[in-house]
């Protein structure tokens, strides 16, 4: 499908079956629109302009490059575990009150994952990857700083369990930094492939939500510790990554305030809750559209200054990003990548751990439920109907399962709130993208201009 959007004073035609970006100027935007049924008044074209543009069409479809059609054919998911996300604890330092695990319990007892359950994990995924070469891990709590030395031990296991059946692993650790002193930083400068430490912007912002075990801000507690952290880290990946709710719709000015502590690679992510003073409801989408506006004209302004940094949400590939047929099978949860919980408990995600509905089995049976893998094996692009029409759909492909499942009681149903903000994300992408390369071709002019 073709997608027409502007973008202040930009016009852009998106094709969603080549992938194509193309700016264009008003009147071309005018007659697309048109002719896509948007409703645009094209009495101001002459016979000459719109024979024109259409002859520009006609190019561009003879080339592939628009009206292209879309891929129609599901690829089978593959039965190969290519991931966990290993609950090393259910227990939390902090008390953020947005936590969707239930400031780290998961609607349970507090605890911890014993070694030997984790390396069962460990040898789970191993036995069940197949051909897979390459296996990831995320540590994930709670707060997985609570059990550095437990970490360590299954890391170095499995680097040795994999060495022997020619594989390799990935792991990734998330943490809220309060814990993240000299010893783990080397250890997860050393191991990590990505470490992502919850940090939610401005001091009073971060201070209002995340909050110690006795009911002070964390911010003072935390900040020099991811400073000090990213300092080491080099060039390996890493996130810090906030979280937006109804009480900081401004949110840019945190992703920017994020930025501005020497941060290059930040997420910014609308809060998951139904806590009512928290909660993003129907009526703040139109503010939150017009902030991530804001701050894409604020995030290309530090750009063209030397002071870009990786804003996760506009990272739009349209060329070497994930193939067709990934984004139509979309997230692998359930199939391909499963959580565990700290009894060895195997659910889809970690947002599905502990509800009884979704576990498929344990680490020490060493097999899953037929059923529930089928359901989310068949779960894909092609099964969310809503989604048909959207020109974001190779894109986001779908949207995340759980969110669907828990905010429309089906993985299949959309939530409308994020597609609006996904759709906005991508449209701000797509200007990102062809700013950027304006840009590059403007410095190269002029490199050239100057020999």
């Amino acid at each position: 499908m073709v997608h027409v959007f502007k973008y202040k004073e930009y016009n852009y035609i998106y094709d969603s079956g080549s992938g194509s970006l193309h700016e264009c100027d008003e009147k071309t935007y005018d007659y697309l629109a048109h002719v896509l049924g948007y409703g645009n008044d094209i009495s101001h074209l002459t016979q000459a302009e719109r024979e024109e543009i259409e002859g520009d069409i006609s190019a561009l479809k003879a080339q592939g490059l628009l009206f292209k059609e879309e891929i129609a054919a599901y690829p089978p998911k593959s039965d190969e575990v290519k991931a966990l996300c290993i609950h090393i604890c259910h227990d939390c330092n902090l008390r953020c009150r947005y936590c969707f695990a239930d400031e780290g319990a998961y609607h349970s007892e507090r605890g911890f994952m014993s070694e030997q359950t984790a390396k069962k994990a460990i040898d789970f995924l191993i036995e069940n990857s197949g051909k897979r070469k390459v296996l990831e891990v995320d540590f994930f709590g709670g707060e997985p700083l609570m059990c550095l030395q437990t970490i360590k031990n299954v890391v170095y296991y499995a680097k040795e369990k994999a060495a022997a059946v020619g594989k390799k692993f990935l792991f990734t650790t998330t943490t809220n930094a309060l814990l993240l002193n000299d010893d783990a930083t080397e250890f997860f400068n050393e191991e990590m492939e990505n470490v992502v430490l919850s940090l939610d912007g401005r001091k009073e912002v971060h201070d209002a939500i995340r909050k110690t075990v006795n009911g002070k801000g964390s911010y003072d507690l935390v900040v020099d510790n991811i400073k000090n952290f990213v300092k080491k880290r080099g060039d390996k990946h890493y996130y810090v990554r906030g979280t937006f709710t109804a009480k900081n719709l401004d949110f840019s000015k945190d992703v920017l305030f994020l930025a501005e502590q020497g941060f290059d690679s930040i997420s910014m992510e609308p809060v998951v809750t139904d806590i009512d003073d928290l909660a993003i409801k129907q009526e703040h989408v139109p503010t939150i559209l017009r902030e991530y506006e804001n701050l894409c004209d604020k995030y290309l302004e530090k750009y063209e200054k030397g002071e870009g940094f990786n804003f996760f949400h506009f990272n739009v590939d349209l060329e070497g990003g994930p193939c067709l047929s990934k984004r139509v099978s979309a997230c692998g949860a359930g199939n391909e990548y499963f959580s565990v919980a700290p009894n060895g408990d195997i659910y889809p995600c970690h947002q599905f751990v502990g509800d009884e509905k979704f576990r498929m089995g344990n680490v020490y049976e060493g097999k899953l439920d037929g059923g529930i893998r089928e359901t989310f094996a068949k779960n894909c692009l092609f099964t969310r109907q809503k989604c048909d029409k959207c020109f974001a759909k190779f894109i986001c492909s779908g949207g995340c399962s759980a969110n669907n499942y828990h905010f429309c009681g089906d993985a299949n149903i959309p939530y409308e709130i994020t597609c609006a903000m996904m759709k906005k994300r991508i449209e701000c992408g797509m200007h990102v993208l062809s700013r950027k390369k304006a840009l590059a071709e403007i410095k190269a002019q002029n490199k050239e201009e100057n020999k």
